[in-house]
């Protein structure tokens, strides 16, 4: 292979990382917020567990946050807006990131 190759496939490869490290990474905070909205509504352990991952899985309605936003607003039912709840999502994706980075 030519040099021009190897940078090539170099650049492909750090490209796909990044995008699956992007796409963990909101995965993990989306998980985090869940668990910051259950502990709002009371709820612990696995009743926790399984509501942060169905607003994991909520995320895969559309592309963006507002699907995972409008979801957690619905539940929280007053208890934390919109604009609350893209602050903490925006506050946690660091932190998500950060907890990525220590299991690799």
């Amino acid at each position: 292979m030519t040099t021009f190759d190897d940078r090539e496939h170099a650049f492909e490869a750090k490209f796909a990382h990044d995008t699956e490290m992007q796409f963990r990474a909101e995965a993990r905070r989306n998980k985090l917020v869940g668990l910051w909205a259950a502990d709002i509504l009371g709820k612990s352990g696995e009743d926790a567990a399984e509501y942060a991952m169905s607003v994991v899985a909520a995320d895969f309605e559309e592309a963006g946050i507002e699907d995972v936003v409008r979801k957690v607003a619905a539940d929280l039912a007053g208890k934390a807006s919109e604009d609350q709840i893209r602050a903490k999502m925006a506050e946690l994706l660091p932190v998500a990131k950060a907890q990525l980075m220590t299991e690799v």
